[in-house]
């Protein structure tokens, strides 16, 4: 019987599997340092979600954010990969939000 104790092979639901001294830590990404909001039906069934891109955060900061948002507007909504899905259409709350939090924030759509 072999042992695998010296691959250290790990398994995270989020990312597959990982070897830990190989894990990098994703950092912020560079973008136009603009905060865009808008409003998506596209793939859900006519139900509208307000999505939230730019946020130039890393993922656990973005996760923390995502959280605080969904509690502001009273809501369910995830994060996928950079992007932030927020049930509902709360886009002018959420602008006035991130505003006030700092950001460069503009309406994206329609």
């Amino acid at each position: 019987m072999k042992s695998f104790d010296h691959l250290d092979i790990v398994f995270s639901t989020e990312t597959g599997r990982i070897r830990p001294d190989k894990q990098k830590e994703n950092p912020a990404p560079k973008g136009d340092g603009i905060v865009r909001v808008g409003r998506e039906t596209k793939g859900r069934k006519g139900k509208g979600m307000t999505v939230v891109t730019g946020v130039p955060l890393h993922p656990e900061g973005l996760r923390e954010l995502a959280r605080q948002l969904k509690q502001k507007c009273g809501t369910g909504g995830t994060v996928k990969g950079r992007t932030i899905e927020i049930q509902g259409d709360h886009r002018d709350l959420l602008i006035a939000e991130l505003a006030q939090r700092g950001y460069t924030v503009k309406k994206s759509g329609g």
